[in-house]
């Protein structure tokens, strides 16, 4: 026994060495057995982390990426055991063999799955973008399913009651405005003030863990489109994002002016993945985390043409049509003539085609859009959320009656998906890119510099 527990030390005080620096990690070689860090956070002890090891005994260890659940699972579901559980997932919660996690917990020895809770699209994806999730029964478990999209977005004590730790396993796409990670906040809140644990699986950011876009959402605008004062592309995996907003007190309520919330935090990790790899890159099986993002492609493409889908009525985005955030068209453009004055521009790891095409919904349903298609021919040199500014610089440019804001029947939500109102004002004077450009990309130095602490890969 005293032999064990030395080993025991031994491996906690290495792990502690090795991965508690506050910089990035250093590629580490695979072993013929993984080593997986479960990444705890206490409430009481705000400066310190723990790194508990758990090493697998097989034989041979692929290099593959393996989200959280299948992590999890090689664990034997260890940090569950003897848990009632809470589970907030949806359609994107699967492992590599498509089984959806519900099921996984669902039938884990030793875990007592009681409860799902359903975020924007519902926990089976059968309710499309801004429908309202209500209250059901899950058919194939016969577990209560709580709305957290809807008239609660914030668990309530009722919701929450008997669980002892809530699990989050959704797919996430990198940017801000995703209202999934305005979800975890809120679940995170409403957990800690009933002391019960939340657990992260973590998987893959779509748009890898290097880019960095966007300024911080500032004060007056932060809502559920934009709930953390982050950049609009944080280059973060939704664990480490968690551990961020957490550890730095960015967790202040859906309109931020609350005391900062901070709960017991558990992140499970992937293994096999690095910061530098697109989706594409994980082998892994994409299953769209809401309806208009079919594919990888389009997650990035959410952050490159979403913001200016906020203008209603203005450029058709895909939206309705077989490539959303793909695209960007009207009924009154010059196809030849817009693809003209974007390749002049010279963008960077960007190009363009016409594209002709009728949407099967929407205002323009059924009538010939005629616009662009883009394609990232250098996805690092890109900075893609610039991208759609430029076409609205282009289209102001070919066509001077029709500003954004001036033919948009509404901005809807555009200053709080930005997280400014900067943008707007000073865009819309002269729709020059170069206008914004610095004020746009002023957050990003200093916030690469922060979040580079939570790096767990």
């Amino acid at each position: 026994m005293i032999l064990y527990l030395c080993i025991l030390l031994i491996l906690v005080m290495a792990s502690a060495d090795s991965y508690a620096a506050d910089g990035p990690r250093k590629k580490r070689k695979k072993h013929a057995a993984d080593t997986v860090l479960v990444i705890v956070r206490d409430t009481v002890q705000m400066t310190d982390t723990m790194y508990v090891p758990y090493v697998f005994m097989e034989k041979t260890c692929p290099e593959v990426v393996r989200p959280g659940i299948e992590v999890l699972e090689m664990m034997d579901f260890g940090p569950l055991k003897g848990k009632r559980v809470g589970l907030v997932t949806n359609p994107s919660g699967v492992d590599r063999n498509l089984r959806s996690t519900i099921d996984i917990l669902y039938n884990a020895d030793g875990v007592e799955l009681v409860a799902l809770f359903g975020p924007e699209h519902g926990v089976r994806g059968d309710v499309y973008a801004g429908g309202k999730v209500h209250d059901v029964v899950d058919k194939t478990t016969g577990l209560p399913v709580y709305s957290l999209y809807g008239a609660t977005r914030k668990p309530t004590p009722e919701m929450l009651e008997g669980i002892d730790v809530m699990v989050y396993d959704i797919q996430d796409v990198g940017a801000r405005s995703y209202t999934f990670i305005s979800t975890l906040g809120l679940v995170m809140e409403a957990c800690s003030e009933l002391g019960i644990e939340v657990m992260v699986l973590d998987r893959p950011n779509p748009l890898g863990g290097l880019k960095v876009e966007g300024c911080v959402a500032e004060d007056g605008l932060i809502s559920f489109v934009g709930q953390y004062k982050i950049p609009y592309i944080y280059g973060l995996t939704v664990g480490e994002l968690a551990r961020l907003i957490n550890e730095e007190g960015l967790n202040c309520g859906q309109t931020g002016g609350q005391e900062p919330s901070h709960c017991n935090l558990t992140v499970i990790p992937m293994t096999g993945w690095t910061r530098d790899m697109l989706y594409a890159d994980t082998g892994l099986p994409w299953l769209l985390p809401s309806p208009n993002i079919p594919t990888a492609e389009s997650a990035i493409n959410y952050s490159a043409a979403g913001i200016c889908g906020e203008l209603y009525n203005y450029l058709n985005i895909g939206i309705g049509y077989t490539l959303p955030f793909g695209v960007f068209g009207a009924t009154w453009i010059d196809a030849e003539a817009l693809k003209a004055e974007l390749d002049s521009y010279c963008l960077p790891g960007v190009e363009f085609r016409t594209i002709y095409y009728k949407p099967f919904s929407g205002s323009s349903a059924g009538q010939l859009v005629k616009g662009v298609q883009y394609f990232f021919t250098d996805y690092e040199a890109a900075t893609v959320t610039l991208i759609q500014f430029y076409v609205m610089q282009a289209v102001t440019r070919l066509y001077p009656d029709k500003k954004p804001f001036e033919t948009a029947t509404g901005v809807g939500l555009f200053d709080k998906v930005c997280g400014t109102s900067y943008i707007r004002t000073q865009f819309g004077k002269s729709c020059k890119v170069s206008d914004i450009e610095q004020y746009w990309n002023k957050d990003v130095a200093d916030f690469k510099a922060l979040s580079c602490r939570y790096w767990l890969y």
